[in-house]
C-alpha cells in the first residue's frame, strides 16, 4: 500500500506501507480542519504528487478520503483506476456552511458530489445521517457505515496537572477540541455564565485551538467576566488525551453545525465521565439520553444541563457507566477491523482483485 499525504505531521511506521508527502510550501502550515486556501494549494500539489506516483506505480484500488475523492474521479477517468469514497462529511454542505456566498452554487457542487458517489466502487460514511445521503444517490455501490473509535487505548503518557490550583470541591467542565465557529464555544461560554450565577464552584477547561482563537476567547470571556472561572490550556497530545479526560468531572460537546459525529465523542464515551452534548443529529447519530445528557443548543438550557449533573452525580455516574459499555461494545478497534475487512472483501470480489 501506498499512502499519499500532506508535507505536515511525522511518519509511522507501519509494514507494508510506503509513505509520500507534498512538497512543503513556504508559509504554509498549521493547516487548520475544514475548508481553507491552505488546503486548496496542498490539494494541487497532492493532485500532481497523486498523477505522478499512478506513473511510477500500478495500484489496483485507490482509497480516497474527503476531497481527495476528486482527484481519484480524475484518476479513474484518465488512468480507469478503480476508488473507494472515504466519506467524513458532506463536502456541498461543508463549503455552503464554511463559505455562506457559495449556497448559490449548492445544485453544481450537488452534482459533482454526485459524480463521485456514482462513479466509485464503495462508499465508507463515517455516521448514519452520511450513510443515507450515500444510499440516496447509490443505492447499488457496496455501501458501510463505519463509525470512529475511541482513542483512548493508545492514549497512555501524562500531561500537564489541570486541577493544580483548582479547590477539589470545584465540578471541572472539560471541552477538547478545535475552537472552530462550529464547534459551539461562544455558545459554551454563554451557558457556563449562566451556570456560574448560581455555581460559582464550577470551572471550565478548554484544550485545543490555535493561538488567535484561544487569544479571541480569552477576550470574550473577559469581556463576560468569567475569565477567573476558565482555563484555556492550548493543544495537547493526543497520546495525552486519557491523562487530561480523566481530570474532568464533566465532558461536554456544544457542537451547532455539521451532520458528522466528532471523533472524540467515540472517546468521551469511554472516559467513564458524564458527557453533555447538544441534542442535533450530529450527536443523536451516535448518542442517547441512556448514555449522555442531551440538550438544545441554547445557552440556558445547556446551562441548566450543566447544573443537573453536577447536582446529580448518581445520574451522572450511570450515565457515564453506560456510556463506558457502549464504547467497549460498540466502538472498539475489533468491531472496526471487522467490518472494514468484510466490506473490502465485497469491493475486491467486484473488482477481482485477490488481496
Amino acid at each position: 500500500m501506498h499512502l499519499l499525504t500532506y508535507h505536515e505531521g511525522e511518519d509511522v511506521f507501519m509494514p507494508n506501507i510506503t509513505i509520500h508527502r507534498i512538497p512543503s510550501i513556504p508559509g504554509i502550515n498549521g493547516i487548520r480542519p475544514g475548508f481553507s486556501y491552505k488546503k486548496v494549494l496542498c490539494d494541487i500539489l497532492m493532485l500532481i504528487k497523486a498523477f505522478h506516483l499512478t506513473a511510477i506505480y500500478r495500484f489496483d484500488l485507490i482509497h480516497a478520503v474527503e476531497e481527495s475523492v476528486f482527484m481519484a474521479l480524475l484518476l479513474r477517468f484518465t488512468k480507469r483506476i478503480p476508488y473507494v469514497y472515504d466519506m467524513d462529511s458532506s463536502l456541498s454542505q461543508q463549503l455552503i456552511d464554511t463559505i455562506r456566498p457559495l449556497r448559490r452554487l449548492n445544485s453544481m457542487m450537488s452534482k459533482f458530489e454526485e459524480l463521485a458517489f456514482t462513479n466509485s466502487n464503495g462508499i465508507i460514511a463515517v455516521c448514519r445521517t452520511l450513510e443515507e445521503i450515500a444510499a440516496q444517490f447509490s443505492p447499488t455501490k457496496p455501501l458501510l457505515r463505519l463509525e470512529d473509535i475511541s482513542m483512548l487505548g493508545d492514549s497512555t503518557e501524562k500531561g500537564d496537572n489541570i486541577r493544580k490550583g483548582i479547590d477539589n470541591n470545584r465540578s471541572v467542565i472539560m471541552y477538547v477540541g478545535n475552537l472552530e465557529n462550529y464547534q459551539g464555544i461562544d455558545l459554551l461560554l454563554e451557558s457556563f455564565s449562566i451556570l456560574i450565577q448560581n455555581n460559582p464552584e464550577a470551572f471550565l477547561v478548554i484544550i485545543g485551538g490555535s493561538d488567535n482563537h484561544i487569544k479571541y476567547y480569552s477576550s470574550l470571556a473577559e469581556k463576560m467576566y468569567i475569565i477567573n472561572h476558565i482555563r484555556f490550556v492550548g493543544r495537547k497530545p493526543l497520546t495525552q488525551l486519557a491523562y487530561y479526560l480523566e481530570q474532568a468531572d464533566i465532558l461536554v460537546s456544544p457542537r451547532i453545525l455539521g451532520d458528522n459525529t466528532p471523533m472524540k465523542i467515540y472517546s468521551f464515551l469511554d472516559s467513564g465521565k458524564p458527557l453533555l452534548a447538544t441534542r442535533l443529529t450530529t450527536h443523536t447519530q451516535v448518542i442517547d439520553d441512556s448514555i449522555a445528557l442531551l440538550v438544545s443548543p441554547k445557552p440556558k438550557d445547556m446551562a441548566k444541563g450543566f447544573e443537573y449533573l453536577i447536582n446529580n452525580p448518581g445520574v451522572a455516574s450511570q450515565l457515564a457507566l453506560r456510556a463506558k459499555e457502549r464504547a467497549v461494545n460498540e466502538f472498539s478497534f475489533k468491531a472496526y477491523k471487522n467490518k472494514l475487512v468484510n466490506f473490502y472483501n465485497v469491493v475486491e470480489s467486484g473488482l477481482g482483485i485477490n488481496a
